[in-house]
Order: structure tokens, then sequence, then C-alpha cells
């Protein structure tokens, strides 16, 4: 009869298991502390620099004149707002009602296309997004402009947010849409009052998430809003933006604007931490239960 094979590792086997256990434990906190280091050290050297520089003139007044020091971003900041609402209200129509149907409606084939071109689309450089508004909007109406602006953020946000909301729909249980079926509901009630609803808090996500990726762009806005020195009072002209003052100040001689710019950089990425915090805090409480 073969001899029995203990099952039970020996004592020299349970050591060496136990080493190697930390070792790669170790290993794994080393490339964990690695991704987690360059997002501190950002705030750290943003916090360094900028924190000193925000005061109550950097959100009421405007930018001084070339050379004068002083002033403040209160321009850029409302400027971002507006082109960020601008880009939600082209985005997130668009974005959402294809996410509905790439999950609800469509053939497997067609839908299979529409899925490549919306990948495709969410790797596309910025810059280039910025050319083509710059074609289409800018150069015919001889004007850059916050519409130019909204349109170019707008559009980059429409593939994300569709992908995001298709994603969270096929998580809707199918037993959702049966019983809506069984009570004889018609079917576009049952995709807008019942799976949608099921599925708001994470379409709320997918659309946080998306405005945070478009809130920090400098180059679609450098063809598109261009930029502005002083409040712009219609949407039909060039308007001032975050990223656009920050970049401007960034590349300027004079030191005084090299140090707003870093709190305009600090206001910026706490914009974008917050709407991230958001995202986290909405999408740990999402459930379809």
């Amino acid at each position: 009869m073969p001899a029995a094979v203990s099952i039970h590792p020996s004592p020299g086997q349970q050591a060496r298991r136990r080493w190697k256990n930390r070792v790669m434990a170790a290993v794994m906190l080393a490339c964990a502390v690695a991704v987690m280091a360059p997002l501190f050290l950002v705030l750290y050297y943003l916090i360094r620099e900028g924190a000193s520089s925000i005061d109550w003139n950097f959100f009421t007044q405007l930018p001084k004149p070339t050379g004068e020091a002083g002033g403040g971003m209160a321009n850029a900041i409302v400027g971002t707002l507006t082109l960020l609402a601008m880009a939600a209200a082209i985005g997130v129509p668009f974005g959402v009602m294809g996410g509905i149907y790439l999950a609800e409606y469509g053939s497997e084939h067609a839908n299979a296309w529409l899925r490549f071109a919306a990948d495709v689309l969410n790797g596309i450089p910025s810059i280039v997004w910025g050319m083509v508004v710059y074609a289409l909007l800018v150069v015919p109406f001889k004007t850059f402009s916050a519409y130019a602006g909204g349109v170019a953020l707008g559009m980059m946000m429409i593939p994300l947010v569709m992908r995001t909301t298709e994603e969270v729909l096929v998580l809707v249980p199918q037993g959702y849409r049966e019983a809506g079926l069984a009570l004889g509901i018609a079917r576009w009630r049952i995709t807008l009052v019942i799976v949608v609803r099921a599925a708001l808090k994470g379409i709320v996500t997918g659309v946080l998430v998306a405005l945070a990726r478009v809130a920090g762009e400098t180059a679609p806005l450098l063809f598109t809003a261009l930029g502005n020195s002083f409040w712009s009072h219609r949407l039909s002209e060039p308007i001032a933006a975050l990223p656009l003052q920050i970049f401007s100040y960034a590349i300027s001689a004079y030191d005084d604007w090299h140090r707003q710019a870093w709190a305009g950089a600090l206001v910026l990425m706490t914009l974008i931490l917050g709407t991230n915090a958001l995202v986290r805090l909405l999408s740990r409480e999402r459930r379809f239960d």
C-alpha cells in the first residue's frame, strides 16, 4: 500500500508560508503607498504654495492690470461654474438618454458599435475636442464665447455619462421590469419611473465624475472660451475660467501672478476633490433592494 501523505504542513513549511505572506503584504503596501504618494505630494505642495494667497479678495476681486500686485479670480470662479452648468445642460440629457437606450433598447449589434464609439470618444485628447468645436462654432461666428466652451466640455461629458448610466441601469434587477410589465405598465414608464429611479444615485454619481473630469480642462477652453480679465455679461463673448487663469498666470513673468496661480490651483483641486468625495458617498450608499 502507498504511504499515507500528510496534509498538515511541517513547522518549516509553515514558517516559509508566513514569511512569503509577510513579503507579499509588504510589496502590496508599498504599491498602495506609491499610488497614493503623488496625490498627497500634490496636495502638500498646493497647500504650501497657495494657501497663504487665499483671502477674501481672491474670491471677490477681478485680476489686477499687468504688473500690478493684488486682485483675485472672482470672474474665473464664476466663469468655471457657468461653463460647468452649460456643460451639464448638454452632457447630462444626451448622456443619460444614450445610456438608457444602450441598457434598455436597441439591438445587440448596434449597441456594440455604440459602446465602441463611446469608448473611443472617452479616449480622445481634450485638445481635439477644442479644435473640433473651434471649427464648428468659433470660426463660423468669428468669436470666442462661453457657448463654445460649454459645448466643448459638454461633448466631452456625453460618452462618459452614457457609459456609466448604462452600467448602472444594467445592475437593476430584471424582476423590476418584469413586475411592471405584469401590471400592464407601458415599457417607457417602467424605464423612467422604476428602473431609472432605482438607479438614480448611480446616475448622479456618473454625472459628478464627468463634471470632475472636465472641471480642470484647459486645452479645449483655449480654443473656445479663450479667457477674459473682466466680467462676462453675455454668453456670446469670451469668458474666464480657473484653468485658463491658472495657465495664464503660471507662464507670466510676475511673482505675484505665480502666487495667485498656486492659489487658483488649490481652489480648483479642492473643487475636484469635493466632487469626488461626494461621488464616493453616493456610490457607497447605492443599493437596488
